[in-house]
């Protein structure tokens, strides 16, 4: 019913935000995903997707579409509801979970706190071929490089950086060079950091 709203940023968390629409103060649901790409002005612009149960009207907001139809697809599993679903976007990047589903790997998204081994091989099962429709292979197959990049990320992280600055750093790197050994991520992200 509301695909977007824009408006001034009035209030932020890592969990929700408000943003003033016309003088109407929105209460939106935001994944860690989505506050980690919130811009610094006013001004955003969330792509949203309204859920209506008996007792609340809930608003869930993100930056990427793509991370709206995967938010979507995720609370179409049995078991898996609009909390989970936003666990598992604060917890992995869209495109680890879209990688994760695409290759079957229970482990990865059993990783997701509230998420047992059941309910992991549910949402594979389920979201295997609608994921690889939606989604092009060659997206999903820079991500099956992602073991040098956790593995970099959890240096930078025993360096003393933050993990959501090392994370933007350590993707830009990724992109430009998806055969990079560990050492020249973290050689690179240090010298971007």
């Amino acid at each position: 019913m509301i695909a977007h709203i824009q408006g001034k940023l009035v209030e932020k968390s890592p969990t929700d935000v408000v943003i003033d629409c016309n003088g109407v103060g929105y209460h939106i649901h935001i994944s860690l995903h989505t506050y980690g790409l919130l811009p610094k002005s006013e001004t955003v612009k969330l792509y949203t997707c309204l859920l209506i149960k008996e007792d609340a009207h809930s608003l869930y907001g993100f930056m990427e579409k793509a991370e709206r139809e995967l938010f979507k697809l995720l609370i179409s599993v049995s078991g898996i509801g609009a909390g989970i679903a936003r666990t598992m976007l604060s917890s992995l990047d869209p495109k680890q979970i879209i990688a994760a589903i695409a290759n079957g790997d229970v482990g990865t998204v059993q990783s997701i706190k509230g998420i047992g081994t059941k309910t992991a091989q549910r949402v594979i099962l389920d979201l295997r071929d609608k994921v690889l429709k939606l989604h092009d292979l060659g997206e999903v197959s820079i991500v099956s490089y992602n073991t040098n990049r956790d593995e970099a990320l959890s240096a930078l992280e025993v360096l003393g950086f933050l993990r959501k600055n090392a994370e933007k750093v350590v993707d830009k790197i990724m992109k430009e060079q998806p055969e990079a050994s560990i050492e020249t991520i973290i050689k690179l992200a240090l010298k971007n950091l």
